[in-house]
């Protein structure tokens, strides 16, 4: 018991490291671009109180940890949500522009943090035995989950932050048509994440996309991130 509170632990503080500093960037980056909203709301900051949402960032997260460590024994696959930081693209010079850029901002965030991630694992090197062992864990976990929530997050279907992105660059008509997703956006990346696999599973041929999508890119981008922190992701 007390191995499978550590394990969730281990991947909680993560997540919530993770989400906080995603969503303080959207706000730090709306604010230089001339939008105060999410500062005048108490959202540029690294409370993590101010950014949860109950269902996004606790219930639905803490499943997915708890369901996999009992079942498999680790994680394979987080999906969650925190509360948008609030933005008046009104007040932007250039509103399509400055709004792609403030959506940027929290995917540049978690690769960042995943780089300073790969990074800890020099001093890490010095310890020895069980504590080496510790950090090693707690750092691939908190490098995975940094990868795992930028790149899900450019998925280019509004409102995840890949189609403000895509909003931003298309032609203005494509634009218009593109950003009536949002309405029916997050039912579309809950079908795809959680519903499909299930059905399909349970259907005896299970189906899933985006899984099998990050199956393949977060390997990669793991191993790109070790070696922009001088590490050889080939010696183990």
């Amino acid at each position: 018991m007390m191995v499978l509170l550590l394990k969730i632990l281990l991947t909680a503080v993560p997540v919530v490291i993770a989400i906080t500093f995603h969503e303080s960037a959207h706000g730090y980056v709306a604010m230089l671009l001339g939008d105060t909203t999410a500062k005048e709301r108490g959202r540029i900051s690294l409370n993590p109180l101010r950014h949860i949402d109950r269902v996004g960032t606790i219930l639905l997260p803490g499943f997915l940890i708890v369901s996999q460590l009992l079942t498999i024994g680790h994680i394979v696959f987080l999906f969650g949500w925190a509360k948008p930081v609030p933005v008046r693209a009104e007040n932007f010079a250039d509103p399509r522009r400055d709004m792609a850029l403030v959506a940027t901002a929290g995917p540049l965030m978690n690769f960042f943090l995943a780089w300073v991630g790969a990074l800890l694992f020099w001093p890490a090197a010095y310890l020895t035995g069980v504590w080496l062992d510790l950090a090693k864990g707690s750092l691939d976990g908190f490098i995975v989950i940094n990868l795992a929530l930028g790149l899900f997050n450019l998925i280019p279907l509004p409102p995840l932050d890949g189609g403000r992105i895509i909003v931003g660059v298309l032609p203005l008509p494509l634009a218009i048509l593109w950003a009536r997703v949002e309405r029916f956006g997050l039912l579309a990346v809950i079908f795809l994440v959680l519903i499909l696999p299930m059905l399909s599973g349970a259907m005896g041929h299970r189906i899933d996309p985006v899984g099998r999508l990050a199956e393949r890119v977060i390997p990669n981008a793991y191993n790109l991130v070790m070696r922009l922190a001088f590490h050889d992701p080939s010696s183990g």
